[in-house]
């Protein structure tokens, strides 16, 4: 393999992009010297400079410059919290037809039931703003400001079990090891803080622990595009980022000669292979030398007012809480952090819903209000989106025994609801529609690919245009089955 074939094979979209400037020019030269004539550490060290800390190009203008993605992993119950079925009180304990569920496939967990009884909701429900949108008593804070908010009632996915549906929702494939939504928003627009991260993703602690579900980085990993675009996890004890801090006995000035004599080593080995991961490394290690200053300022909430805990609740003071890690996410987004990756545990409730389930919406109720509004006064929320819901919904009928006081939901893939706010989309939408037992469609679905177009069209890309070529493909997060903007949704 010739040198020329060598750079086209590792060049990314953005890179070329980011270097056209060059290109005519970079075109002639070639062609007057040929191959032989341009020196191998002259393309080297071109490859591992800088890059320049604005957007790179964007298909149309973009809505949204920061994404807040709060993720509830385990499923949270649509009907016990957006979709109101005050129907189902008539059919309590009865089985779930099977014209409904018409052979719909089940979890182990439920598969061998004899019978499946419905389990009403026991919380109850009012309508609120505007729009009229029904919410359940356990989130008083959210039912506040519906209007500002925009909800897809009819989310599906065919994933039915946690690890590959959680990696359908981020990465747009069942199957790990691809691009997340983080990774692809880094690659695509950049960064805006050259002292942090792009990508950042934070674990929050639930008050609730019955049934926590285990997540990985794999989930936030940069897959196929280069491993700058990973998303990098902070701590919610201890140093917020390991080994960021120098060991003791090592002043800042010996590292510093540390680094600079590991870069030194890498460049040399880049100039030899050309490899793309080395110069992600280089850069890298000088931003975690960088980072060293800047994410003891962002983590030190003690300089937020008072007034900033009345907003988001006492919680957002215990460090590794929903509440904490919502304030991070703020403070992040405000020094220039692109996408914030956030994970709120325990939402599985395969039992115990009447226990759990108040415990879950007294975390986040708060806390995301709090967040909408701090945005908003700001002058934050029109350019950042924020995104909150599960991997898949909960089933109408009762997982094991039903009572009218409590019960469990197993798996449900059919139908969900997620919300948005901010960042372009359209305050007090309510989009999709299920049937009376929150089961099926029967109005407007929305697909996760034409979620993550959605989602993707308000950062300003074309969904089927924003590729990445890997093994002789253009690979895209919606993938290669049609997928389509939900205009409803948009502002």
């Amino acid at each position: 393999m010739n040198i020329f074939d060598n750079i086209r094979q590792n060049m990314t979209r953005r890179h070329f992009f980011e270097q056209g400037s060059h290109l005519l020019g970079g075109a002639a030269l070639a062609s007057l010297v040929g191959n032989a004539g341009i020196s191998k550490n002259i393309l080297a060290a071109d490859a591992v400079e800088k890059k320049p800390l604005h957007p790179s190009l964007t298909h149309f203008a973009p809505k949204a410059k920061h994404v807040i993605y709060l993720h509830m992993v385990g499923g949270p119950p649509q009907m016990d919290l957006y979709d109101y079925k005050p129907v189902m009180n008539e059919w309590y304990d009865k089985d779930l037809p099977e014209t409904v569920r018409m052979g719909q496939r089940l979890t182990t967990m439920t598969s061998g039931q004899k019978r499946f009884p419905i389990a009403p909701s026991k919380f109850k429900f009012a309508q609120h703003g505007k729009s009229g949108m029904w919410v359940t008593e356990l989130l008083p804070n959210t039912a506040k400001m519906v209007d500002e908010m925009c909800f897809i009632r009819s989310m599906h996915t065919e994933a039915i079990n946690h690890e590959p549906a959680i990696s359908y929702m981020q990465t747009g494939n069942q199957n790990t090891g691809r691009p997340c939504l983080g990774a692809w928003a880094s690659y695509g627009l950049g960064s805006l803080n050259d002292d942090l991260p792009t990508f950042v993703v934070l674990v929050a602690k639930p008050t609730n622990v019955e049934q926590v579900q285990a997540i990985s980085a794999r989930i936030w990993a940069s897959g196929y595009l280069s491993g700058e675009h990973a998303g990098v996890s902070f701590r919610s004890g201890g140093d917020p980022i390991l080994y960021i801090n120098n060991p003791a006995g090592v002043p800042a000035e010996v590292r510093r000669n540390t680094l600079d004599g590991l870069k030194k080593l890498n460049e040399l080995n880049h100039q030899l292979t050309l490899d793309p991961e080395t110069a992600t490394r280089i850069q890298q290690y000088e931003l975690a030398f960088r980072m060293q200053s800047s994410v003891p300022e962002l983590t030190n909430i003690a300089t937020e007012p008072e007034s900033t805990f009345k907003l988001y609740g006492d919680s957002a003071k215990k460090p590794g809480s929903f509440g904490h890690s919502v304030l991070m996410a703020r403070r992040m987004v405000e020094r220039g952090v692109r996408f914030v990756q956030l994970y709120h545990n325990n939402w599985d409730t395969h039992a115990n819903v009447s226990g759990r389930l108040p415990d879950q919406c007294r975390d986040v109720d708060q806390p995301c209000y709090g967040l909408v509004q701090d945005l908003k006064q700001r002058g934050l929320l029109d350019e950042t989106l924020i995104i909150w819901g599960g991997e898949f919904g909960r089933t109408i009928y009762s997982q094991g025994g039903v009572s009218k006081e409590n019960y469990g939901r197993d798996h449900h893939p059919r139908c969900y609801t997620m919300w948005m706010a901010g960042g372009g989309t359209r305050g007090g939408q309510i989009f999709g529609q299920t049937d009376d037992f929150s089961y099926n469609i029967v109005k407007d679905p929305c697909h996760i690919h034409d979620f993550h177009a959605t989602v993707l069209h308000l950062l300003g890309f074309d969904h089927e245009r924003f590729t990445f070529r890997h093994q002789g493909l253009d690979q895209r997060l919606t993938g290669v089955e049609p997928a389509k903007v939900i205009k409803e949704l948009l502002a």
